[in-house]
């Protein structure tokens, strides 16, 4: 089964796509991807599983990537576990693209860049680039600046926790919102974190499936 038209859900979740195998999902900001040890029901997958059993399907997704609770945009959910295993066990190979948008603090002074700095955890649990990190690339491309602030796109190509986060901190310009990698403001009163887009072949027939969330107007209002 396909949709060819995207349907809300509770909390402010849009259903972008869903078929036999796969739900594709726009997760707004202050959304849980999945639970944790304080919070059960306000989360994508517990809204998710809620729509599954009011269609009479038995079974449960499962969170393929995890978004951060404060970053809004697209997310993938497999519908059966040998699908999620499938994915996540080529994950690297069946993404073809994962881009993000972000609005940080400080004005670039360049138009695009690389950022390839190993990342690991500190004694917090706060991912930091660190020489015994793991290999962590971010590419990113300036598309506006102003006001003391910069609207980057980023593309990822290594998916470690918190990598735009981290990678963003270490230059000294910390996505804005971000008190946990060291930002001092926070504009638009969320984290200015947004996956944009992501693009990866449908673990069934390999097929190129690709999704699009629009940026949130509120970043742009900051210039």
């Amino acid at each position: 089964m396909k949709r060819t038209e995207s349907r809300r859900l509770p909390q402010g979740i849009l259903l972008l796509y869903e078929d036999r195998d796969l739900l594709v999902i726009d997760k707004p900001a202050g959304l849980l991807s999945i639970a944790t040890g304080t919070e059960r029901d306000r989360t994508a997958y517990w809204i998710l599983a809620g729509y599954l059993r009011k269609k009479g399907e038995k079974r449960r997704p499962a969170a393929v990537h995890r978004l951060d609770r404060d970053t809004s945009g697209v997310m993938v959910f497999a519908k059966a576990e040998m699908v999620k295993k499938k994915l996540m066990g080529s994950w690297d190979e069946a993404v073809a693209e994962r881009r993000y948008v972000a609005l940080a603090e400080g004005e670039f002074t360049e138009n695009d860049g690389v950022i390839d700095q190993p990342l690991g955890e500190d004694a917090g649990g706060r991912m930091v680039v660190r020489k015994d990190g793991k290999p962590s690339v971010t590419r990113w491309k300036l598309l506006k600046s102003g006001k003391g602030y910069s609207l980057l796109e980023l593309e990822l190509e290594t998916g470690r926790r918190n990598q735009i986060r981290a990678h963003l901190s270490f230059l000294g310009h910390p996505v804005a919102g971000d008190m946990k990698y060291h930002a001092r403001t926070n504009p638009v009163k969320r984290l200015c974190l947004h996956a944009e887009h992501i693009s990866f072949h449908h673990p069934a027939d390999g097929r190129l499936m690709a999704f699009d969330s629009p940026l949130p107007g509120s970043f742009r209002s900051v210039f």
